[in-house]
């Protein structure tokens, strides 16, 4: 007899392409070709190709090991290395990628190098920092010349497009001046190599918010969408601004079950003198008298945040985690509980990154077909 081993990520194949095929509608309405991201969910078997079944007009990571992962499963597509590549990978980017984001010369010199040598012609996509300080040249002339650079001296590539990065590092928010300004660069670009550009890349899952609200300029013709099938409702465009559209896709694709190792009341202030918990930070308690509360088997070694995670249980509440604990406070919890039972969490995009990634978390698979 087969037992479930817990920690466990359940991830619903049916759920996800269902999702995935939603967001890839919305976007190919408005004449937007999609990059299905991968690295969210590390790459894991199936992914790929349940992307591919949805619509992706091409698949990106920003792991080559995960983009070589997927051509082994025998997953057709475009491949495109969404993370800025490093001189020291630029063999197996030629030979691995079909596409990849840049931000420095001295690296597509590398790669132009490196695709002659492969006899090969790899394609580029060059990257403008318009305020949120990831990757990209933040001064547009200077991205105008590597362009022209791409285009005139390095054979072994094609400059295939511009694109950008909005609501990661900075928070910088895809506004309509911060797309009209990428268009216009966009132009500019053009009007410097003497043809169009094949792919204007206006950013990622964030950037919905211009798909639905009707800004998105024309000359911007590519999504990078990654965390919206994955999490649904719980992504960033639900829980931070709102975005009932979000609804229309479900939020258990991914599922954190995990198993009650302790089931006690007790205070809900600690006891003697406080000074720091086990990251090295003073959190701050608040005294609601006693609680019955469960541990489960997983922790902050295996998510990262806490509050990534959300209970399916009625009345359960996150109240904290150490590595390897998570404590729920289920005082106000009416089903009965016992050692051994397995709760169900509902995750965000940070807690389904870390949790794929980690091999002490099992997977279990629930087929698209069933």
């Amino acid at each position: 007899m087969q037992v479930n081993r817990y920690p466990a990520v359940i991830i619903d194949h049916r759920k996800y392409r269902e999702n995935a095929r939603t967001v890839y509608r919305w976007c190919h309405e408005k004449g937007l070709l999609v990059a299905g991201i991968i690295k969210g969910t590390s790459g894991i078997t199936g992914i790929a190709a349940d992307l591919v079944w949805a619509g992706a007009d091409m698949i990106g990571s920003s792991r080559l090991d995960q983009i070589r992962h997927a051509q082994a499963e025998g997953v057709q597509s475009t491949w495109l290395l969404i993370r800025i590549p490093m001189l020291s990978e630029v063999p197996d980017v030629v030979a691995t990628a079909d596409i990849s984001l840049n931000s420095e010369l001295a690296v597509l010199a590398a790669l132009n190098r490196e695709a002659l040598r492969q006899s090969r012609v790899h394609r580029v996509i060059l990257m403008a920092d318009l305020g949120d300080l990831r990757e990209g040249w933040i001064d547009q002339e200077e991205l105008i010349q590597a362009a022209v650079q791409v285009e005139t001296a390095m054979d072994g590539l094609r400059l295939e497009g511009i694109g950008t990065n909005l609501g990661c590092y900075g928070s910088v928010m895809p506004t309509k001046d911060k797309l009209e300004s990428l268009a216009a660069l966009a132009e500019r670009v053009e009007e410097a190599i003497g043809r169009p550009l094949d792919i204007v890349s206006g950013g990622a899952t964030s950037s919905l918010m211009a798909v639905f609200d009707g800004y998105l300029p024309a000359r911007i013709n590519m999504l990078r969408i990654g965390a919206a099938p994955m999490t649904g409702p719980l992504e960033d465009l639900r829980t931070s601004y709102g975005r009932r559209e979000m609804d229309a896709l479900h939020d258990d694709a991914f599922v954190l079950e995990a198993e009650i190792i302790e089931l006690k009341t007790k205070p809900s202030y600690p006891i003697g003198e406080l000074g720091v918990d086990a990251t090295g930070h003073s959190p701050t308690f608040i005294d609601r008298g006693m609680r019955r509360r469960a541990i489960v088997a997983v922790g902050r070694a295996d998510y990262g945040d806490p509050y990534d995670i959300i209970p399916e249980l009625a009345g359960a509440e996150v109240i904290g985690a150490s590595g390897d604990h998570t404590l729920i406070d289920v005082t106000d919890v009416e089903a009965p509980l016992h050692i051994g039972d397995v709760l169900r969490f509902r995750l965000r995009y940070s807690a389904i990154l870390n949790l794929t990634a980690n091999e002490d978390i099992a997977v279990r698979e629930i087929s698209a077909l069933d």
